[in-house]
């Protein structure tokens, strides 16, 4: 680990070369299972935006690409009233959509998110997550692609953030306890 960041992290739970390898496994599985297809690509803002570029970067499909913003973290840790900041705008009527994000925790997101696109009518939604904390889940909801599974440790970097910092980690972290508990 960085020794800039020993002070806020307890450790590297996946390092950039394990993360970049498994990203390109998943490229793989997406263009093997929607070979031939139109695939619009709709990624949640704004964790998924480092997940999201190197996935994409590996897909050989024709793709269309759009963003939902939601928004259900205010500076603590805990998830509150889920928020749509930014509306899709591609028709995905007919078409194939995959709907990226960066964890899959308590699944109250993917659930709302979901919701919110089945009756657009698409053919089928896919879902890839980066991240997915079993732990946490309270929701019945599954991720058709997942990167990695991880334990229930609070975990920064790689697009995801605590209080908008984190992000631009190359790798995932866990953050120390002492750095998110209110005292």
């Amino acid at each position: 680990m960085p020794v800039r960041w020993r002070r806020e992290l307890t450790e590297v739970l996946l390092t950039e070369e394990r993360i970049a390898r498994r990203v390109k496994t998943l490229a793989r599985q997406i263009n093997r299972d929607f070979t031939g297809r139109d695939l619009v690509i709709i990624s949640l803002l704004n964790g998924t935006v480092m997940f999201l570029a190197d996935l994409i970067r590996h897909l050989s499909l024709p793709l269309r690409l759009d963003f939902i913003g939601v928004s259900s973290y205010g500076s603590g840790t805990e998830s509150g009233a889920l928020v749509f900041t930014k509306e899709l705008r591609l028709d995905v009527r007919g078409r194939d959509v995959l709907l990226v994000d960066d964890i899959l925790d308590t699944g109250k997101t993917l659930t709302k998110v979901l919701a919110k696109l089945r009756p657009l009518r698409p053919r089928r939604i896919k879902v890839c997550v980066l991240l997915e904390k079993k732990a946490r889940r309270t929701e019945s909801v599954r991720a058709d692609y997942v990167g990695f599974e991880i334990p229930d440790k609070f975990v920064v970097g790689y697009g995801l953030d605590f209080a908008e910092r984190y992000r631009h980690l190359p790798f995932l972290g866990v953050l120390r306890p002492e750095v998110y508990e209110v005292p």
